[in-house]
């Protein structure tokens, strides 16, 4: 067994706690499923464990983590040779405890829901890779050049996919998903 690989390697995981929530968003975004994104969260942390060498640069080893991820995902679907059927799920969400609050909070709270719903349907419509590039730059943070590291492709690739995703996404949002229902006048029979 490798010794970097040891359950008493504090300082390791301790550094790689710091990327656990942003590995799991890209993740989710990848999968659009909360049990497959843990499953390939454990894949990527239980790999950068076990690996000899890490990188030391704070944003490089950023970088390593996702491409870590994004790898293994790859790998997974290789595996499974199921194609793009693994995003075919969307997570309905938590809309929040309704119990303490007024009109306005639940009003908010709904328009969060929908907001959010909206966007998960524009990425669901959108190829693999546009959907890569915009989680990578604008959801994860990283710049041009480290999402050209990661998705390995070229700084001018990122550039035109992340404008077509862009533009793709704001179409999909602009499409009305939710729709009012006709107000029936209900008169009383006096």
């Amino acid at each position: 067994m490798n010794p970097d690989c040891s359950a008493n390697n504090l300082p390791k995981r301790q550094r790689i706690e710091a990327y656990l929530d942003r590995l799991f968003g890209y993740a989710f975004s990848l999968t659009k499923d909360r049990d497959s994104a843990q499953d390939l969260v454990q894949t990527c942390v239980l790999k950068a464990l076990c690996a000899e060498r890490i990188p030391v640069d704070e944003p490089a080893y950023r970088a390593w983590l996702f491409k870590i991820l994004r790898n293994a995902f790859h790998d997974d679907i290789r595996r499974r040779r199921i194609g793009t059927q693994a995003f075919e799920e969307l997570d309905e969400g938590d809309d929040g405890n309704r119990n303490n609050t007024s009109d306005s909070d639940v009003s908010s709270i709904d328009q969060r829901l929908i907001n959010t719903l909206t966007v998960r349907r524009g990425l669901l419509q959108m190829s693999l890779e546009h959907r890569e590039v915009l989680v990578a730059v604008d959801l994860a943070g990283f710049s041009y050049k480290e999402a050209a590291c990661l998705l390995q492709v070229p700084v001018g690739t990122v550039m035109s996919r992340l404008s077509r995703a862009r533009t793709a996404l704001l179409q999909a949002l602009s499409k009305r998903h939710v729709r009012r229902f006709p107000l029936r006048i209900v008169r009383s029979g006096k």
